[in-house]
């Protein structure tokens, strides 16, 4: 099928293939909206966007070879008006910030319904410079109360096991649950305080007062 003036072109960049696939299904049943690429990491993303600009980019945060902001800057450098959508398994508000700093039209977490991952692509091609997200209000208003991120409260035991220094062993032996289970704990626990590792983790939940200095951040990286 040939895209036409009227036609939203769309491109997919995300590792998982059913995803790729889900969404594929879910814009393909859409008569303005046409998938005219996928990509399976920042690379090939990088690729696609370039030569076949489409009027919409559909990024995942989470790329094998690099963050997805990366690329997100990357196209909103290099196509000004282009509607950018990042999806996100972990949606915490420092991320939702991040992707608003890199130039991203709509922030939509994975657990969305499919009619929400499209609508935001409809919304980022008419408007690619108004950013967009389900909870963008309650976001900004955590932000002026400096609130800080919202974790569960197994995410604040893991930080608090996280800050006295414990492994990913140990942290499993103490809370009973498996070591994969507690490295899912930890990566979202990342997310939200948008830390790339422990220290960073650790920084940014002393600033937000999720700890006290008392509670120390001594161990091991």
């Amino acid at each position: 099928m040939t895209a036409t003036d009227s036609t939203i072109t769309v491109i997919l960049v995300d590792d998982h293939e059913l995803i790729r696939e889900g969404l594929r299904r879910a814009f393909d049943r859409e008569a303005d909206l046409e998938v005219v690429g996928e990509a399976a990491d920042v690379e090939q993303g990088s690729i696609l966007i370039s030569s076949m600009e489409p009027r919409v980019a559909v990024i995942d945060l989470r790329l094998p070879d690099g963050d997805g902001l990366t690329l997100v800057r990357q196209a909103r450098s290099q196509f000004p008006s282009m509607g950018i959508v990042v999806l996100t398994m972990y949606a915490g508000d420092q991320r939702l910030f991040d992707a608003l700093d890199a130039g991203a039209s709509a922030f939509v977490p994975k657990s969305s319904p499919a009619d929400e991952i499209v609508a935001a692509a409809r919304h980022a091609a008419a408007t690619p410079r108004a950013f967009s997200a389900p909870d963008l209000a309650d976001a900004m208003q955590r932000r002026l109360n400096n609130d800080g991120p919202s974790l569960s409260p197994r995410e604040r035991q893991i930080l608090q096991l996280l800050a006295d220094g414990l492994g990913v062993a140990a942290i499993s032996s103490t809370l009973f649950i498996s070591e994969s289970t507690t490295k899912t704990h930890i990566s979202r626990l990342y997310d939200k305080l948008g830390a790339a590792n422990r220290a960073q983790a650790l920084m940014t939940a002393l600033r937000a007062g999720l700890l006290s200095t008392e509670e120390g951040t001594h161990g091991p990286g």
